[in-house]
């Protein structure tokens, strides 16, 4: 396996959750890089293969209580975590991918921010390219995860979620 690279089975959507508090493990690990230079998560794969579920896991880690809802209708929901501020956004209703460059969604993706991307192919070369992708397939039995790291951060991000699912794929 690739050094970037992370390939998981998720038997069921409790499998998908605990990715999802990985990845809030992972991303309060490196809170002080993302203070420095951001965080862009992209999420994609069809629909019912978790990309909600994954996110949702990840803001309830991170301490969000309350409603966590999906952002399909509104395009963006904001969250406050420690120093950092998350963006969770769905581009499910983009019919084009113009739709994201005159959103005026670009300017959350800076210093200090961590933005979490569903159907990010929808807004095509126009969103910036992700520090982190995963990407969630249906299969016959559960889910895959593909996880890759696209920058330097995205590395450390990896390197971290990596440690943080070391536990669980001892079992495996």
């Amino acid at each position: 396996m690739n050094e970037s690279t992370i390939a998981l089975h998720l038997t069921d959507e409790a499998a998908t959750s605990t990715l999802g508090a990985a990845l809030a493990e992972a991303i309060r690990a490196i809170s002080q890089d993302i203070e420095a230079s951001g965080l862009h998560v992209a999420v994609a794969g069809e629909l019912g293969s978790g990309k909600t579920t994954l996110v949702r896991a990840t803001l309830r880690r991170l301490g969000v209580s309350g409603a966590v809802k999906s952002p399909s209708f509104a395009l963006l929901e904001p969250y406050e975590v420690s120093r950092l501020h998350l963006y969770h956004f769905d581009f499910y209703r983009f019919k084009i991918p113009r739709e994201f460059a005159e959103s005026g969604f670009l300017e959350f993706f800076e210093p200090g921010n961590v933005c979490i991307v569903e159907w990010p192919e929808r807004a095509g070369d126009y969103l910036p390219t992700a520090d982190l992708s995963i990407r969630l397939s249906v299969l016959e039995l559960g889910r895959s995860a593909q996880i890759g790291a696209n920058t330097r951060i995205g590395e450390q991000c990896l390197c971290q979620l990596r440690n943080c699912l070391e536990p669980e794929r001892a079992d495996d």
